[in-house]
């Protein structure tokens, strides 16, 4: 068990962010699609993201890391081969998605296999829109749960318009990369906007897309042309950790450095500042595309609020870390829509409920695809159970310090998106 001990003082100075996740994915991925090679600065060295690499290794690119950096040469858009093992995902949806997409359209055969998580994670939504492209994916049952086999690509690939019954950018990036190998156009049409790192990336990369309203459409292209570099930002997902702990412990003023801030991302600081949270946005600058800034972040008080909808998407990954600044509020805190935390790492909607009640009972309830949580109430020393989801684990850590202390029995599996939280958290 990792014991967490409560932090008698407010956090001070500058906490520097690790590189954004869903970047980091796919600076790799399309960088592995150009014929020149690519620098990747700030990349996120995690498990999920390592995985993304040995599987665009296994596909043809040449990827070499380099002290903090990452070097790529790919193997051209249409230099992809068969890989001589079946392709292992790890515990990355994010890798498995998005290459189910770009591997659709290929002429060879590809298995995918994961750990026991991703194994219970369904697959049915990303390959029914690439099914209707002309693609032959076959799954271990009726959800289309790993391993999965994906065969050579029908001689027509065909380009499809999509209406998303769920908004989800690992959906979306899955149709538009098969997108690229279709023979017309492919739009993809969204309930509400999810983050759009994939089609600011593929711009970046010379892929013409068109964008009107939730509609994205890409065009069909034989080469992409990679960037000399790319400065991946920081992650705003692992920056909602410092930003809620911050607001919630009293004396807190720090500066959280190169924070990602893209509007499909940023709905944390939106309901953050809702609930009262005093955030800075600093030093604004963009690089590829991509919007990232320093954060001001003053300890404050919170009061309950109520959202869904639209906001959902643009913050699905920051629920328990939120989950704990409604707890400190003053006040009960409603979050509608969030079905989709039933299909993360662990149906994190029943993990909230269920872990966070051992801290402050009688605070966290789910009804539905709502979760209520009653702001307030006592806390507790408690030991809970991560579930083998890193996301789980650091709120549950950073509810523990602002609280009584937390008791965590796997602090390992942060490895996959922040391997050194707890280091930043104890120093």
């Amino acid at each position: 068990m990792k014991k967490i001990f409560p932090l008698n003082h407010g956090l001070r100075g500058a906490i520097e962010i690790p590189g954004d996740k869903s970047i980091s994915h796919r600076s790799i991925i399309l960088s592995s699609l150009g014929d020149t090679a690519v620098e990747v600065s700030n990349f996120l060295a995690g498990a999920d993201c390592l995985s993304t690499v040995s599987c665009m290794k296994a596909l043809g690119a040449e990827i070499k890391q380099s002290g903090e950096k990452f070097l790529i040469k790919g193997c051209g858009l249409h230099g992809l081969h068969e890989p001589e093992n079946i392709l292992d995902a790890g515990n990355s949806g994010t890798t498995l998605r998005l290459l189910m997409g770009l591997l659709a359209p290929q002429k060879f055969l590809t298995t995918f296999t994961g750990d026991d998580s991703l194994r219970r994670r369904p697959m049915a939504r990303v390959i029914t829109p690439l099914a209707k492209m002309g693609a032959s994916i076959f799954g271990r049952n009726s959800n289309k749960n790993l391993p999965i086999t994906i065969l050579p690509a029908e001689k027509n690939f065909r380009g499809i318009t999509y209406e998303m019954p769920v908004a989800s950018a690992q959906v979306k990036s899955a149709i538009l990369l098969a997108g690229l190998f279709a023979e017309s156009p492919t739009t993809v049409i969204e309930p509400a906007p999810s983050r759009d790192h994939t089609e600011k990336m593929l711009a970046a990369f010379g892929a013409r897309l068109e964008k009107e309203g939730n509609a994205i459409k890409i065009f069909p292209t034989k080469k992409l042309t990679a960037p000399e570099k790319i400065s991946v930002p920081g992650d705003i997902s692992s920056a909602a950790y410092w930003i809620v702990l911050a607001t919630i412990l009293d004396g807190s003023n720090i500066i959280l450095e190169n924070v990602g801030v893209n509007e499909t991302r940023a709905g944390i600081l939106d309901v953050l500042k809702d609930m009262g949270a005093k955030i800075e946005i600093l030093n604004e600058r963009t690089s590829g595309g991509e919007r990232s800034a320093d954060l001001k972040v003053v300890s404050s008080k919170l009061h309950g609020v109520e959202f869904g909808g639209a906001t959902i998407p643009r913050l699905i990954d920051e629920i328990p870390a939120l989950a704990v600044a409604a707890a400190f509020a003053e006040g009960t805190t409603i979050i509608r829509d969030v079905a989709e935390l039933r299909v993360k790492e662990t149906d994190r909607l029943a993990a909230i409920v269920e872990e966070f009640n051992k801290i402050s009972p009688d605070t966290f309830q789910a009804t539905g695809d709502t979760l209520i949580i009653h702001g307030g109430r006592e806390k507790f020393f408690a030991e809970c159970k991560t579930r083998a989801d890193h996301r789980m684990a650091m709120s549950l850590a950073i509810f523990g310090a602002a609280g009584e202390g937390v008791a965590i029995d796997d602090e390992a599996c942060v490895k996959i998106s922040y391997p050194n939280f707890f280091d930043t958290l104890t120093c």
